[in-house]
């Protein structure tokens, strides 16, 4: 393989570090930015890449990149990637199937408590005025309270894992169901709807495609619970960010949970709003979505429920894997 023509994007210094060890200067590229259309011609001989999820891999960008072979993403989900493109030009799709289950469904929890506890409405109180008042702070117990899970695959399992161990009753609401599962981590398979009228808690764990796109919506949201707390630690376009400022709004739901937000590119690239245009629906999400963030009882983190060290061990081994593989002519963990 000639010079430079593997290309990581969205690096950070301690993963250049890491990977550099495997795909010397020589061979590779260690790119701290997104790719995007602005950037592709720079990087139009690479034969190999490998983006995160704020890369733009879609039919522009790539029809930019005519000696593309293989992306090798270093995320679960390629919604950020034209997959029809790559299966018509070829280009192998690679990704890291599995790489901390555990990891974001301890992250779901740490949202879920943040918010039955009121963690952080305390925090903010203590840090802004030492004020040790527990007028608005009463949370409630986990214990006995039912929890749906949206999507009862790798990670959603785990989060029933942990469910349980709170003592907590539990409904899952999935395509592809297993009563040796259900009957061994004792849950229930329940169609979304009934899902929706029984949880106190609602957890969203499924992949994002066309036929998950605003899963939860403005037509569903009236059929929740009132007073139930919604999670999302999957992909922000499962729910339709409008639909949570009516819940909100009229009181459906009394908490949000948030580690992704529908379009939260579009808040990272908020310093390019003038030198660029946005079509309406994407100003309207921007605008919603700072709604959501200036409201106190939504917990809103930045896409962090896969970053703990572990896990991003993982998916580095397994992307350096992908990639290794690939040159010496063998696919692992192929979408395309």
């Amino acid at each position: 393989m000639s010079p430079a023509q593997i290309v990581f994007f969205e690096m950070e210094s301690w993963e250049t570090e890491y990977l550099s060890q495997y795909f010397p200067a020589d061979q590779a590229r260690f790119i701290p930015d997104k790719l995007n259309a602005k950037k592709v011609l720079d990087f139009a001989d690479a034969k190999i890449v490998s983006p995160f999820i704020y890369s733009d891999f879609s039919r522009t960008v790539l029809s930019a990149m005519p000696a593309l072979k293989m992306i090798a993403t270093r995320s679960t989900g390629f919604d950020h990637i034209d997959i029809a493109h790559c299966k018509a030009k070829q280009i192998v799709v690679s990704n890291v199937p599995s790489y901390g289950e555990n990891t974001v469904a301890e992250h779901t929890f740490a949202l879920i408590l943040a918010l039955s506890r009121n963690v952080h409405k305390a925090y903010m109180r203590i840090k802004s005025s030492a004020e040790f008042s527990l007028t608005g702070l009463q949370g409630f117990d986990l214990c006995g309270k039912t929890i749906g899970v949206i999507g009862a695959g790798h990670i959603g399992l785990h989060v029933i894992k942990i469910a349980r161990g709170f003592s907590m009753k539990v409904i899952a609401f999935d395509i592809q169901q297993s009563t040796f599962l259900s009957d061994v981590l004792n849950f229930d398979y329940v169609s979304l709807e009934e899902l929706l009228a029984r949880s106190e808690i609602i957890t969203l764990h499924a992949p994002y495609n066309p036929q998950t796109h605003h899963l939860i919506n403005e037509r569903n949201i009236h059929l929740i619970k009132k007073g139930a707390i919604l999670i999302n630690t999957a992909r922000g376009s499962l729910i339709q960010t409008s639909a949570l400022l009516i819940a909100l709004k009229e009181g459906i739901l009394s908490g949000v949970g948030l580690d992704v937000l529908e379009n939260e590119r579009l808040i990272k690239e908020e310093a390019e709003i003038l030198t660029r245009d946005y079509t309406a629906d994407e100003l309207k999400i921007l605008i919603s979505n700072h709604l959501l963030i200036n409201q106190d009882n939504v917990v809103i983190t930045p896409h962090i429920g896969f970053n703990s060290r572990e896990a991003v061990q993982r998916i580095l081994e397994t992307t350096r894997e992908n990639i290794s593989a690939f040159i010496k002519g063998e696919v692992l963990n192929p979408i395309a």
